[in-house]
């Protein structure tokens, strides 16, 4: 599905530059995806624990006890020591191909490796070790590039048996629509030949691994992975069930798994832990799509645009009082929406370009903004009890809260 979608606004954008004077004769500006490939043995044995590094494209974000990681886009996780939260420290990084996913329980901490759960020990963060690799365990899902102007380039390699994809390289180029056409009709090609209780931390509403008591839950874009964790260093996969279609995050609360997809949102119940049951969807337009969820509602942010599908951003509030019969209680206007959170009764959205809104959602059907930040983007935030955590691009701001309104604790240059 993502696929078609993805292929359909790059043929729709090639269309309306027909009229855009950046074409010169048949030729026009694109972004051009190169594949970056890897034997899995290379993959397996590129993990290196260093000193802190620039990030590359800051991704994901989690919280655990001081410390804060942040994903770096397919290329590992940056470790900030954050006991002095107005001056936060990097201390090491964990260099990992085709990385994007994390949970921490009991200073262990589980990532995905493309195909793989490598478990690592972070008790001390001065000696990071790999103590576990499970090979295998998930689709070898390759995150696809999200920009505008879009094609797939695999004409320059001749991948090898053994190799597999682990990531991209994205360049401006000029190209020819003859080119453009035929580089789409490979894309798809290619595509359908790869379609054959210690302490926890707090991910964002981006997280597609959550763990709950002695279960580790990681979804991919059709299922939901289930790991049993009660030894920690020696995890064994349960189960893997079929959930839905272009699943994107999951979210918990209570025994209920909340799952994000393109499509719409998936509740399933987990009071039998291995085993999953469907409860019920709440179906929306296609469009990329993070959930959280308090006592009463699912907030639901869909973003529009690139390989996304919806044509209008907004904030969906569905009521959940009925966990069998979801319904739209409200729909909101947004810009660019990705990540948000709930506290109390503050509702915070990061709405891409268009910075930080804050709202009350006392009344859900009359949200009141208290507070925006402007002028930064923003891409997913943690609503603890003391103070929100948000990730920007290459920037973590911390920013306290009380009935006063909200105020930035400090603004730490990742790069």
């Amino acid at each position: 599905m993502k696929v078609k979608i993805l292929l359909a606004l790059t043929m729709l954008f090639f269309m309306l530059q027909s009229c855009n004077d950046e074409i010169d004769g048949e030729f026009v500006m694109v972004n051009v995806a190169t594949p970056k490939y890897m034997t899995k043995e290379a993959l397996r044995s590129s993990v290196e624990i260093t000193l802190p590094l620039p990030i590359i494209e800051s991704g994901k974000i989690y919280v655990y006890k001081d410390l804060v990681l942040v994903n770096d886009i397919e290329n590992g996780i940056h470790i900030i020591d954050n006991s002095n939260p107005e001056s936060p420290k990097k201390v090491a990084c964990i260099k990992m191909e085709a990385n994007n996913d994390m949970e921490i329980k009991g200073d262990y901490l589980y990532v995905d490796s493309l195909m793989d759960l490598v478990i690592f020990d972070i008790s001390n963060i001065h000696d990071i070790k790999e103590v576990t690799r499970l090979k295998d365990v998930f689709p070898a899902y390759v995150v696809m590039p999200f920009m505008d102007d879009l094609v797939y380039d695999y004409t320059n390699h001749t991948q090898n048996a053994n190799e597999i994809i682990v990531g991209w390289k994205v360049t401006q180029e000029k190209r020819s629509m003859e080119e453009i056409e035929n580089l789409n009709t490979r894309f798809m090609d290619v595509v359908a030949f790869a379609e054959s209780n210690a302490s926890v931390g707090q991910g964002g509403s981006l997280a597609k691994f959550k763990i709950v008591d002695d279960y580790l839950y990681a979804v991919d874009s059709h299922n939901i992975n289930i790991f049993n964790i009660e030894k920690l260093t020696n995890p064994q996969q349960s189960s893997s069930i079929f959930a839905g279609f272009d699943i994107e995050t999951i979210f918990n609360k209570g025994n209920y798994l909340f799952l994000g997809s393109m499509r719409g949102m998936y509740i399933y119940d987990i009071e039998s832990p291995a085993t999953p049951q469907l409860v019920s969807e709440f179906q929306h337009g296609t469009a990329c799509d993070p959930v959280v969820v308090d006592d009463e509602y699912a907030y639901i942010t869909l973003r529009a645009g690139n390989s996304c599908g919806a044509l209008d951003s907004s904030l969906q509030i569905v009521d959940i009082t009925d966990l069998y019969n979801p319904k739209l209680k409200k729909s909101y206007a947004m810009d660019n929406p990705y990540g948000l959170g709930i506290k109390n009764n503050l509702l915070f959205i990061c709405d891409g370009n268009s910075g930080l809104k804050v709202y009350d959602k006392t009344n859900v059907e009359d949200l009141q903004l208290v507070d925006h930040f402007k002028d930064i983007n923003t891409f997913d935030v943690i609503p603890l009890e003391d103070h929100l955590f948000m990730i920007g691009e290459e920037v973590l701001y911390q920013y306290t809260y009380s009935d006063g309104g909200i105020n930035l604790l400090s603004q730490f240059s990742l790069n």
